[in-house]
């Protein structure tokens, strides 16, 4: 019997990864490491291996979940000294024709690679990277590429010898698939060299790929090109890489130009100064200015990070009036990006220029058809408050913010709600009080709930801002008298905004004001208000005893519990229940 009881795991798996249901043997991979369990190191190296690589699937999603697995397996096989075993199942998995699960398969087998001792790599993981790189289909030598860089550190010098003439071949390869997968990972190798061979092996075969017939593979070079710049003094990166450098910038096809736009000050950091102030303000100038919107969306959100590289003055005299076009770009997409990124010249051009150069570009921005520019815009005001101040930014802005706090779009109107509370401590309560105030207010109201759920957080903000003695002033009487309205999504709403305050203000205006309240609903006719009322209780049990007023708990919390515990309603019933189990707790 217990033989038997031993063969049923794998049993199962062998009937589950056999049947015509998908979902099934799916079910089954997934499970792989549990049945591990049950067999045993032994048995799951010498029976569950092998049968997992002699029945690989047709069916990519069932193949993408194996070679995930696979990739913490190595406990599941006795450890790293076992793990090559799972090299040979991964190996047939990064020549399977899908693209996701031969790159799933890839980043296991790199992650076991990592864990072999340097004879298991010289024995197994080599051998295994030799096969791919010279495999008939171009998907084995696309796999190859990725399994360089994770374990060139850990080979004998003559292997490493062999690994980078054998990556050559692979950049050379007549696929352009190949030499995009060789482009792609190429950063990654050049990190793991000496520069020498950076210089006199990788630098050629990068030249190549970066001239390549095919944009696909000329795009993914400037990764290879900040990661070579990386390894090169100044000098050597004016003479071996700026003659690419400038060809990439101004390249035939846009998605190069998208790619060097979207990665511009990470190759300006990695060329030094020199080459930014001679060669990248110009070039940049032409991205920002580039006739198609992807790139110039890139740009857009290079923008703070280029400016800081460089002068004030020539901020101010070459990429100011660039933004300035960009404000009233014809995409949107354009603008949305500068949006997000624009305040950002703030902390760069200094309280002066902000003033004159970025708010009349601000106000532009906020009052942009486009909702997402506008949302992006108000989420990065803080910057801009920090440089110039709350006084200035209120007056050029806040009428823009107030029109923003009706928007038809409830993001928008969203946005806003989150930005109140850093508007409110440094405008003061007078002029929260005047401005913004009625505001607040109006969105407990908002026919969307998440403006609504917002709005209540908001509240709380505020009072602890300006503390709960103002809160008691100024906010809970028109909260209470939320809830004598005959709309029942208002007298939720005082629910909420009641439960919500209840953590920020004092004893007595707990015991005076919120509890009598939030109790008198108790019996509404409504019965999503009445479950409401005990899960607001359940909450403010606990703030009871912390400000000594557990007499609130006998009279008259507990008798409206156990009222609404015996409502028509099952949810009324069920959180009642619940909220008195807390009470007697």
């Amino acid at each position: 019997m217990a033989d038997n009881g031993d063969l049923y795991p794998i049993a199962v798996l062998i009937d589950e990864l056999k049947h015509d249901d998908v979902a099934l043997r799916l079910g089954a991979i997934r499970r792989i490491s549990t049945i591990a369990l049950a067999l045993g190191v032994e048995r799951t190296r010498d029976e569950l291996i092998p049968f997992l690589d002699e029945s690989i699937d047709d069916e990519d999603e069932v193949l993408l979940a194996l070679a995930e697995e696979l990739g913490g397996f190595v406990d599941f096989v006795g450890g790293p000294q076992y793990g090559h075993l799972l090299l040979t199942p991964l190996e047939t998995l990064a020549a399977v024709e899908e693209t996701v699960v031969r790159e799933k398969a890839v980043e296991s087998t790199a992650k076991i690679g990592q864990l072999l001792a340097a004879q298991q790599i010289e024995d197994h993981y080599i051998p295994m990277v030799n096969r791919l790189s010279k495999g008939d289909w171009f998907t084995s030598r696309t796999s190859a590429c990725g399994l360089y860089a994770p374990v060139y550190h850990l080979a004998s010098q003559k292997t490493q010898d062999d690994l980078r003439a054998l990556y050559a071949t692979l950049c050379k390869d007549e696929t352009p698939m190949v030499r995009r997968a060789a482009a792609t990972n190429l950063a990654k190798l050049v990190s793991k060299l000496t520069k020498p061979h950076v210089v006199g092996e990788i630098f050629p075969l990068f030249s190549a790929l970066a001239q390549d017939e095919q944009d696909s593979v000329r795009l993914l070079t400037v990764e290879g090109f900040i990661s070579i710049a990386g390894v090169l003094t100044p000098e050597e990166t004016k003479s071996m890489l700026l003659t690419i450098l400038r060809s990439m910038c101004v390249d035939k096809s846009w998605r190069v130009r998208y790619m060097i736009a979207e990665k511009f000050v990470a190759v300006s950091k990695a060329v030094g100064n020199d080459i930014v102030k001679e060669e990248l303000i110009h070039a940049f100038v032409q991205v920002l200015k580039d006739n198609e919107a992807e790139v110039r969306t890139a740009a857009s959100t290079q923008v703070p990070g280029f400016s800081a590289m460089i002068e004030k003055d020539v901020v101010l005299r070459e990429i100011m009036p660039c933004v300035r076009d960009l404000v009233a770009d014809s995409s949107q997409h354009v603008r949305a990006a500068l949006a997000t990124e624009i305040s950002g010249l703030a902390p760069i051009l200094g309280k002066e220029h902000t003033i004159e150069h970025l708010l009349p570009l601000f106000l532009l921005l906020l009052k942009d058809e486009a909702s997402e520019v506008r949302l992006n815009i108000i989420s990065k005001l803080d910057k801009v408050n920090d440089v110039i101040g709350i006084e200035l930014l209120s007056q050029s802005l806040l009428p823009a913010i107030v029109e923003l706090a009706e928007d038809k779009q409830w993001r928008v109107r969203l946005a806003i709600i989150e930005n109140i509370p850093l508007l409110a401590s440094q405008l003061g309560v007078k002029f929260f009080d005047e401005k913004l105030g009625p505001l607040c207010m109006s969105w407990l109201g908002d026919c969307v709930f998440s403006i609504r759920e917002a709005a209540t957080i908001n509240l709380r903000k505020l009072t602890e801002v300006f503390g709960y003695e103002w809160a008691k002033q100024s906010i809970i009487p028109k909260v209470l008298a939320m809830g004598q309205h005959s709309n029942y999504l208002y007298r939720m709403t005082t629910i909420f905004s009641l439960t919500t305050l209840s953590h920020v203000v004092s004893a007595e205006v707990l015991k005076d004001l919120i509890v009598p309240t939030i109790n008198s609903l108790a019996a509404d006719p409504i019965p999503n208000i009445r479950f409401n009322v005990a899960k607001s209780l359940e909450e403010v049990l606990p703030l009871l005893k912390k400000h000594g007023l557990v007499s609130l708990v006998q009279d008259p919390i507990k008798p409206s519990l156990v009222k609404l515990s015996e409502d028509s309603d099952m949810d009324v019933r069920f959180y009642a229940n619940r909220a008195l189990g807390v009470l007697a707790a």
